[in-house]
This record gives C-alpha cells, structure tokens and sequence, in this order.
C-alpha cells in the first residue's frame, strides 16, 4: 500500500510539514487548523476555487493552496490533489494528486484517504510548489477536438442539472484511471441510480453504481455512499466482468445486474424481466457491442468456450 513506502518518505523529506492542529471528519472540510495566518490563506483559496469561471482562477486557488501545504494545512494538500487529479487550473498529474493524498492521509484526512484508494497510483513525486516557494504550472490551453454526432448517454447527460456534474466529472476521471469507457460507466449509473448518491434498493444495493454489500467487499469498497469509493469499486467489477466474458458488453452488463454465476448458469442473459428489461435499457444509451478488455486479470468464462464448441 502507498500509505506505507509513503510514510517513509514524508518522515525523511518532510519534517518541515507541520501536523495539523484540526482532523477533517468525512462530512465536514477542515477550515481552522493553523492559526489565522494559515485559516485567511485556505479561505482565500477556497474561495477562488467556488467562484473560478476560467483555469486562470482555478490556477490562482492552486497557488494559495500550494502556500497553505507547505505551511501543513492537510485541507489544503487535499484540494491541491484533487486540482491535480482532476487538470483543474493546473496540468493533469496522477502522480502528484497521489502524493498530495497520501501527504494529507497520513495526517488522518478520510476524503484524501478515500481518493487515495480511488486514484489507484503510487507516487513520493510531490510538486515543486509545495517543496519550494515557487508557483505551479498552468494548464495548458485545450486542444479543440473535432464534434461528433452525441451518442445517447451524451443527450441524457445534457439533460441533467448542473448539481450533477460533479458526478460525470469524477466518472469520467475514474473510468479513464481504470481504462474503461466513461460513456459505459455513465450508461450503468444512469440505469442503476439516476445519479443519485444515497440509492438504495430493496435488495441493499447502494450508491451510484448500486454495489451490494458481498460487492464492495470484494473490491474493498468501505462506504458504498462516497461517491469516488463506489465509483471506483462499481469499475473494478465492470472491469472484472469485461475480462470474464472478453469484451462482450452485453455479457458483462447482464452478469452487473444478475452475478456471473446466473449468467454463466443460462448461458447468457439469464430469464429474469429484471435482467432483460436492464440490459435493454443499457443497450439504448451505450450502443457498443464490444469494448476492450484486459485478459490477465481473470480466465475467461467457461461459457464462452462452449459457445465456441456448440459452433464446430
């Protein structure tokens, strides 16, 4: 586990950190934690951050927060890392948001611990603001992209309002960290959740991507209703399920809803109305029938192989 080689590091090259006076809790963000010097700096950054309308003011939040780690505010390590993950007002850094996380974890920050697990990187790289009194780098201008025709998943989320934007944001970068398709990722949380955080089905199926208890076990998923843990966890099963049926979505997304066990048992798309009405649904937004998959992470489904024979 990073938290681990980490320490190491952040004992030996980081004893000018000081500890913060404050623990975030995971519902609260930390604001008084090191004086009024260190409190006016957060403040400042975080309202920079609340009102940015371009990079440039997302830039600014960064700079201030970068001051604000060096001084140990773990609040600030924390947003500086999600800045990082996410390209927002400084370039895209897996690296450096894992060291930003794991820098605040280590002093018992539970959001940065949860992205932490959910960034899925090792890092001791820490950016060079926060090492030394120096700005970060600005993101870089976007490249244009030519448009294409919207897919049906892309008219759905246009439909939905602005308080949910968050949400396709941290999927799209999830899904990129795990190499899924975040339209696929999207498709499954429309049809399980309607986006909708605090979910729960009669069969105690929870969150965003709806994990049942035995599934975020699984994938180590410790609060199913944080929305980057549940994300994280729903992909490493998708993931997992598209290497067990080889890339076949329809596969893949009927064993999400039903287990493998009830796909593997029909051959297929077991009989349930449930399952039926899920997939059909799904295959409305999310119009591949294939998607790539990763063959070292299981041994394919054994009925795929005698799906070959019964043709020979």
């Amino acid at each position: 586990m990073l938290r681990k080689t980490i320490g190491i590091f952040l004992c030996c090259s980081m004893l000018f950190f000081m500890a913060s006076a404050a623990v975030s809790s995971p519902e609260s963000s930390e604001v008084s934690e090191g004086g009024p010097k260190l409190d006016a700096l957060l403040l400042k950054a975080i309202s920079y951050e609340a009102s940015a309308e371009s990079h440039d003011d997302l830039w600014q939040a960064a700079a201030i927060y970068c001051e604000a780690s060096r001084l140990g505010s773990t609040e600030a390590q924390y947003r500086l890392g999600m800045l990082y993950a996410f390209g927002k007002g400084v370039p895209e850094n897996r690296a450096f948001a894992a060291s930003m996380f794991s820098m605040a974890s280590q002093q018992g920050h539970a959001k940065a611990f949860d992205m932490l697990e959910t960034v899925n990187f090792e890092s001791q790289i820490l950016p060079a603001c926060v090492t030394s009194d120096t700005m970060p780098e600005k993101r870089p201008p976007p490249v244009s992209e030519p448009t294409e025709h919207p897919a049906p998943i892309d008219l759905y989320l246009e439909s939905l309002p602005g308080s949910k934007s968050w949400i396709i944001d941290l999927a799209n970068k999830i899904s990129d960290w795990y190499e899924i398709d975040p339209k696929l990722v999207l498709s499954i949380i429309t049809v399980e959740s309607e986006f909708e955080t605090k979910a729960r089905s009669p069969k105690s199926a929870m969150g965003l991507m709806q994990l049942i208890p035995a599934t975020a076990e699984r994938f180590n998923v410790k609060n199913a209703y944080n929305a980057s843990q549940n994300i994280r966890g729903g992909i490493e099963y998708l993931r997992w399920l598209l290497s067990y049926y080889c890339g076949n979505i329809e596969l893949a997304t009927a064993a999400y809803n039903a287990g493998e066990k009830a796909v593997d048992h029909y051959l297929g798309i077991p009989p349930y109305p449930e399952t039926r009405e899920y997939v059909k649904r799904l295959k409305k937004l999310y119009l591949r029938s294939t998607h790539p998959y990763d063959k070292n992470i299981t041994e394919p489904s054994p009925i795929l192989t005698k799906r070959v024979t019964s043709r020979k």
